[in-house]
């Protein structure tokens, strides 16, 4: 494991700079350099560090959405909190839907199995999306309305939404006693226990670091080891009940930033230098995942499906930002910013397969095809319209 970690870094760190130079988002150069040495490519990975990689990309992206809770402001947080709420569903919800009746026609699948695709697809990438909004809110880009803020919220919560609903789809494709309405039901129940977990993580921090004399190095590694156990808590819980780990990982952020200003902001230095390492590691081992022969597969007909979803997201993204006052072109960053898939289509793209699925395959061709075209597509796209659009 320790050469493939020695790889990733040495050869990770070029690619990132090398695509900065092509003016292109560094995350694209190692998400390539994840395809080109993963194990449906060159094979170079240890197989024990393609075990841990799940775990490792988790952490990875904890440490973002602490980064991104620590940069949280409650004035602003507060002006995008119902259009946040909406954005966390409704183009989830369209673009799912859109997907499903699509590959009834033209793949002929039962409206059961093109549920689980459309939803499986439907899930934005925190990991692409999450790192990009922060870079904006550091340079205080598309501030002044609270853009970045918007898009950070509901990208927390878009892939509850559309998990809860694959599952309430398999559940009707299976047959089991699954009700349909229970399971929606649960969304905002799973939304509200990630919030209370997260507040509660918070306070029990803060009363550590009030009574005791902790570094701040020492806080950090606190402050990541119990956000990795919230994290682990919805793995146990989700055969019972789902919780909104990552809302509630952003949360702690958010609390430890409003009640302890100066200890969230040297936090947040101290993160974003472990950042540096992590976000190597995260953008690579995405990659690996990809298997670019079965996304061949799906061919055109896959193609058209992304494209009619992405359609439908953008519908959804539009009908979330009525009535706000948000310009022409904050709402086409907002579009722009919602095309990113990478993590629940690398990580439940099988799911069917596996599960016996009749056209599982497909399923999986067209997911891994999702990530392929939509997290490049997505990447270049916000890094190049948050320049014009701001």
């Amino acid at each position: 494991m320790a050469a493939s970690l020695a790889m990733i870094l040495l050869l990770g760190l070029p690619a990132k700079k090398m695509f900065e130079k092509l003016k292109l988002p560094g995350l694209l150069g190692m998400l390539i350099l994840g395809v080109l040495i993963g194990p449906y490519g060159l094979n170079l990975l240890q197989r024990n560090m393609l075990q841990i990689s799940s775990d490792l990309r988790s952490i990875a992206l904890i440490i973002i959405l602490l980064r991104a809770g620590l940069g949280l402001n409650k004035d602003v947080l507060k002006n995008v909190g119902v259009p946040a709420l909406k954005m966390s569903c409704i183009p989830g919800l369209i673009e799912g839907l859109f997907i499903a009746l699509a590959s009834v026609y033209f793949l002929d699948f039962s409206f059961s199995q093109g549920g689980m695709l459309g939803f499986i697809i439907a899930a934005v990438s925190p990991a692409v999306v999450v790192p990009f909004m922060l870079k904006l809110m550091e340079s205080n880009i598309g501030t002044k309305n609270g853009i970045p803020t918007l898009i950070l919220a509901g990208v927390s919560i878009d892939d509850v939404f559309a998990i809860t609903v694959f599952s309430a789809f398999w559940g009707l494709y299976s047959g089991t006693d699954m009700n349909i309405g229970i399971q929606l039901i649960n969304i905002p129940i799973s939304i509200l226990l990630g919030i209370m977990a997260g507040i509660i993580l918070g306070f029990v921090l803060i009363n550590i670091f009030k009574r005791f004399n902790i570094r701040d190095t020492k806080k950090v590694l606190l402050l990541l080891g119990f956000s990795i156990l919230l994290n682990q808590l919805e793995v146990v819980m989700k055969t019972k009940i789902q919780i909104a780990s990552l809302l509630g990982v952003m949360t702690v952020g958010f609390i430890l930033t409003e009640k302890l200003p100066d200890v969230g902001r040297k936090l947040s230095d101290k993160l974003n230098k472990i950042w540096v390492f992590a976000e190597i590691l995260l953008f690579v081992l995405v990659g690996a995942e990809v298997n670019v022969g079965v996304a061949i597969k799906a061919g055109k007909i896959g193609i058209l499906l992304i494209v009619i979803g992405l359609m439908g997201r953008s519908i959804g993204v539009i009908i979330s930002l009525l009535g706000t006052n948000y310009s022409f072109k904050e709402k086409l960053f907002c579009v722009i910013a919602y095309i990113p898939k990478a993590t629940v289509q690398a990580a439940m793209g099988a799911v069917p397969l596996s599960m016996g699925v009749e056209s599982g395959d497909v399923i999986l061709a067209i997911a891994v095809l999702s990530v392929l075209i939509t997290a490049p597509l997505g990447a270049i796209g916000i890094h190049y319209s948050a320049k014009s659009c701001f």
